[in-house]
């Protein structure tokens, strides 16, 4: 059986933070030997030498990770320019295993995604749940889950998201093993039978009244909106200039999808939401998914009310499907939005803090959660990518 340990470091200097973390989570393993160390940082620290550190540290094990643009552990959020968080995984080398490939990007992301997961399935078999981490600038989530789904089926449980930086829409970054790359996606598989995952996003935004007609678009790339250039149609929405750059809207700039009714009900909001993470020099501007012509895209405004009745709802619906299983780990994956550019510290802490006592109790077990550029996460019984959600992936044993 896997087990679980969780550290964070909020020392400045990158080899010493990381060699902290890692001492931290290997003390908190009982039996088993590590297997993997998945990790994420925050823009100022450098993540060749936090692979270097581990691997020098752990030369046999596995390491993924990403940039991001907070972390969050079982002591709660940290966005600081160097921070730094870690889930160690011990136990038989048969229920895990790791694969990536490099050169993601809109286009091709269905088909490297379908070659990880059938790379995966060569390693180790079928897993009961699998981690995805992806790029977070230029990627059709769908069309990678779409992709992974052609090999192992739309009932596996996929978790996890995109990558973040420091809310710049500029580049991340992603680890693998000896190396840190860009363009670059992993998928982790667990095949331990003992283990069952629950997962559930929320996000709270409302409708603010504005609606905008995709009227030209190729893959996930929108060139316009209304019949003219997107980005100055959709700056303009949101009262700015065409000379705004993608950090000046993510916080503000959440525009949704309306959802079916039945979904509506599900997931206790009526759109999904999507992220604008990157302009085009010809005034176009990337979606995180595939956005067909004629799609309707509405501005969404956050309500703060709205988001903390919405996460006592969600851990009340995690409570209800694991019963009383303790989580033996939680994942978590945030908006970067929904850090401190959304909330200020007190309501960031309160939230995370409701989080840990709901799932843990006083006392918090291991957590390894990031502000990214967008969720992963199952609505309607299918894994779905969000954006804008507070997105929680809890791991009970069964046996």
């Amino acid at each position: 059986m896997l087990e679980f340990s969780s550290a964070t470091s909020s020392t400045p200097d990158t080899r010493r933070a990381t060699r902290s973390a890692l001492d931290d989570a290997l003390a908190g393993l009982s039996a088993g030997a590590p297997r993997l160390v998945i990790f994420h940082a925050t823009m100022g620290h450098d993540l060749d030498v936090v692979v270097k550190t581990l691997r020098e540290a752990l030369p046999d094990v596995d390491v993924v990770g990403c940039s991001c643009a907070g972390v969050i552990g079982r002591d709660g959020a940290n966005e600081s320019m160097r921070a730094l968080a870690m889930m160690v995984v011990a136990g038989p080398s048969t229920e895990l295993s790791v694969v990536h490939r490099d050169g993601l990007a809109g286009e091709s992301s269905r088909a490297l995604s379908r070659d990880m997961a059938e790379a995966l399935v060569a390693r180790a078999g079928r897993p009961r749940a699998v981690l995805m981490v992806l790029p977070g600038i230029d990627v059709a989530m769908d069309e990678a889950i779409a992709g992974v789904e052609e090999v192992l089926g739309p009932d596996v449980t996929l978790f996890g998201g995109t990558a973040g930086d420091n809310m710049k829409g500029i580049a991340t970054f992603q680890a693998v093993g000896d190396r840190v790359y860009e363009r670059a996606g992993f998928l982790v598989g667990f095949h331990d039978d003992s283990l069952s995952l629950e997962t559930q996003a929320t996000h709270g935004f409302v409708p603010a009244g504005v609606e905008l007609e995709v009227t030209k678009a190729s893959g996930n790339r929108v060139v316009e909106l209304d019949g003219r250039p997107a980005w100055s149609v959709y700056t303009r929405a949101l009262g700015l200039t065409d000379a705004a750059m993608p950090a000046d809207t993510i916080p503000p700039g959440a525009v949704g999808v309306a959802l079916p009714p039945a979904l509506a009900a599900e997931y206790g909001d009526s759109h999904l939401l999507r992220v604008i993470t990157h302009r085009l020099s010809d005034g176009s501007l990337l979606m995180p998914v595939t956005c067909a012509e004629g799609t309707r895209l509405s501005l969404m405004r956050r309500d703060e009310a709205r988001i903390f009745a919405n996460l006592e709802v969600v851990l009340g619906q995690l409570r209800g499907r694991t019963g009383d299983r303790r989580p033996v780990a939680v994942f978590h994956t945030d908006c970067g939005a929904r850090g401190r550019l959304m909330v200020d510290r007190v309501s960031k802490e309160e939230i995370v803090s409701q989080m840990q006592r709901a799932l843990f109790g006083e006392v918090p077990g291991p957590w390894l959660g990031m502000y990214g550029f967008g969720e992963i996460t199952v609505l309607g019984g299918r894994n779905v990518f969000h954006n804008y959600t507070t997105s929680l992936y809890v791991f009970t044993r069964t046996r």
